[in-house]
């Protein structure tokens, strides 16, 4: 009987749905962004290579 009690707990438990349904939609967003938009991909990629390499010759 407890053994069931915890199952059915375990099944009504929805503490942890609001994130996953979040992360779930900021992925779907940065997806479809990049395929609507590749030159931004382009330019945050070439902005993020730069700082790369400014951190890089600061480190050295």
């Amino acid at each position: 009987m407890k053994n069931l009690l915890l199952k059915l707990r375990i099944l009504k438990d929805t503490r942890g749905q609001d994130l996953i349904e979040y992360a779930l939609m900021a992925g779907f967003v940065a997806v479809a962004a990049g395929a609507i938009m590749p030159g931004v991909s382009v330019s945050i990629s070439q902005i993020f290579s730069k700082v790369a390499s400014v951190l890089s010759s600061a480190n050295g």
